[in-house]
């Protein structure tokens, strides 16, 4: 797919009401997709273009994405970040009782949650022993890369 194909995609996409756009031509793929008008931008732009071979998942879709506590708002003690951006759970699968919950003891890489990115699920693991002071995601929520997830003391 050329450029001149994904600029007239993209300004399709900006006169029209829709939020998301894929298209699919052979083994290419072109996502896009934007921000809500009510929301604040996550990134720079408030579109953005994916190009990638089908057997590749496309980027995920932009989201509003609660603001991460300020550094001086969470509980002293070490900070789990999340290592990727994607979806974040509690637990294994619906239904399940969560992996840990605020003050429980955990052990240095004791799982604290799975972060689902591109149909791949990542276990996210405690680096340090200690106490689950504070969960600061929630199961669901989507997540930023280096956003503050756990705090561990």
């Amino acid at each position: 797919m050329d450029l001149r194909k994904i600029k007239k995609l993209i300004d399709l996409l900006e006169e029209s009401n829709l939020a998301e756009l894929e298209i699919k031509e052979g083994e290419e793929v072109v996502r896009l997709s934007r921000v809500p008008k009510n929301t604040a931008p996550i990134a720079a732009a408030p579109v953005a273009a994916t190009v990638a071979p089908a057997p590749v998942a496309a980027a995920p879709v932009a989201a509003a994405v609660a603001e991460a506590p300020a550094a001086d708002a969470l509980p002293a003690g070490h900070v789990v970040k999340a290592p990727m951006v994607g979806t974040f759970y509690a637990s294994a699968t619906p239904g399940t009782p969560a992996f840990v919950k605020v003050g429980q003891q955990v052990k240095a890489g004791e799982t604290l949650g799975i972060i689902e990115a591109m149909k791949m699920f990542n276990q996210i693991e405690a680096d340090v022993a200690g106490t689950v002071q504070a969960i600061l995601v929630e199961n669901g929520q989507p997540v930023e890369f280096d956003e503050p997830m756990f705090v561990i003391a």
